[in-house]
This record gives structure tokens, sequence and C-alpha cells, in this order.
């Protein structure tokens, strides 16, 4: 099975390490499909340049279950015979405060969009990998925060925690339909994410990296698209750490 006949799915590929990861995917040859709140510039030349039937872009809400179902939809018929390859998970939300004075109303919107969501989406797509009967491969895009946990992020933390759960969890259900499930925990990268941190927080970061800098979506983008290829078939289960080693 060639990449051309392969679908892949990533959410809030519009911008950051989700547009690093569909063009990476779209060089690699497989079909892309994306969403995002808003369109961008981006969208636009991509679907230019690569075409209607190899780029999808869609509108969704993430967090909203009828509008994921939409998207989930509009893909699966945009995809046809060739159906769904891969998922990636890869739209979330950051929310940074003390637990003890961080309003409910904005913890309940983190894990609906980072975790509930994610479970939603990844229930539809297993759906769809189960029927076809041949290998496909999830992916979430995790992060060191819920690996190590830091201060003022409690509940991102809980949210990409319960993510890497979720991925041992199902790499179990699914394995021996040849479907991996597998995490991606990026460490501080240079995106939007992270443009709220101060130039101090910054400095701290890169003093506790071994490698002295802040991660780059080109620093993750390869274990992504490596974890989409047939090299890759015999990795599951797993949470792969990419943070320059602030984490050892």
């Amino acid at each position: 099975m060639s990449n051309a006949t392969k679908v892949v799915i990533v959410t809030g590929g519009s911008r950051g390490l989700g547009l690093g990861i569909v063009k990476e995917s779209l060089a690699g040859g497989y079909r892309v499909a994306t969403c995002s709140r808003k369109r961008t510039a981006e969208m636009d030349v991509l679907e230019k340049e690569s075409g209607s039937g190899r780029f999808m872009w869609q509108e969704c809400v993430l967090g909203d279950e009828k509008s994921e179902a939409a998207f989930f939809d509009a893909v699966m018929k945009w995809a046809g015979a060739d159906g769904l390859y891969s998922l990636i998970n890869n739209a979330a939300i950051a929310g940074e405060g003390i637990l003890a004075t961080f309003p409910t109303v904005d913890a309940e919107r983190l894990l609906n969009i980072n975790l509930v969501s994610v479970l939603r989406l990844n229930r539809l797509a297993l759906r769809r990998m189960l029927a076809q009967n041949r290998s496909a491969r999830i992916i979430n895009i995790s992060s060191i925060v819920g690996l190590r946990g830091y201060t003022g992020l409690a509940a991102y933390a809980a949210s990409k925690a319960g993510l890497d759960g979720m991925t041992r969890a199902l790499a179990r259900e699914v394995g021996r339909r040849a479907i991996t499930v597998n995490s991606v925990a990026p460490g501080y990268l240079m995106t939007e994410l992270s443009a709220s941190l101060g130039q101090d927080q910054r400095r701290q970061i890169v003093n506790r990296t071994p490698l002295g800098r802040l991660g780059d979506v080109a620093d993750v983008v390869p274990l992504v698209n490596f974890l989409l290829s047939d090299g890759a078939a015999f990795i599951t289960g797993q949470t792969l750490v990419v943070d320059g080693g602030i984490s050892c």
C-alpha cells in the first residue's frame, strides 16, 4: 500500500507543530486532512500546491462533539475507498495558573479539548480502522508536562497525563489488529503555545536543558513521520520524549 493511498488526519494543522506535521506528511506522499477553528493563509497555499485530492481543510470546533463528528464524516467522504490510515491528535490549548485560583470553567474547557475530544476522535477513528481490517496508526501529541509536572500547569498536566494513559490502554485493545497507538511528548517548543513565557522563564528552561535551547517544530516532526512509516510497525503503547534532555 503506497503512501498515496494512505489518508492521514491531523487536528490543529493550521499553525505550529500541527502545520509542520501536515507539510511533512504531504511531502511524504500521504493524503492529508486537517482542521482548525479558523482557516489560515497557509491552508490556502497548501490547497493550491497539493490540490483538493491530496489535501483537505475543514473548520472544526474541537470540544464540540457535533462539530467533531461532522469533520470526521466529511474526511471519510473525501477519503473514499482509501479509508483512514492515521489519526494524529495534535490540537490542544494551554492554561496556566495555580490550581487553587484556577477557574473551574477554564479547567473544564481545557480537559474537554485536550482529552475528552481526543477520546471521541480516537473512538471514531478506531471504528473505521477496525472495519478496514488493515494496519493503521494513532499518534497522540502529548507533553513532558504530563510526565514531569510543572508549577501552575496542573490542569494541562492532567490532560496530557490522561492522554498517555489512553495511549497505553488503546495499544493493548487494538494491537492484535495491527493498529499502533503512541504518544509523542515534546518539551518546550518555539511555538505560539510557549509565546506567553516571559524572558526569564525561557532563560530558566534553556539553562535546565542539556542541549541548551528550546525545541523547534523541526525537532519533533521527523519522529511523527517515523511513527507513520513501516519501520515503526512494532512500536506501540509508548510515550516518546523529544525535549533536549530537560526531563532526564
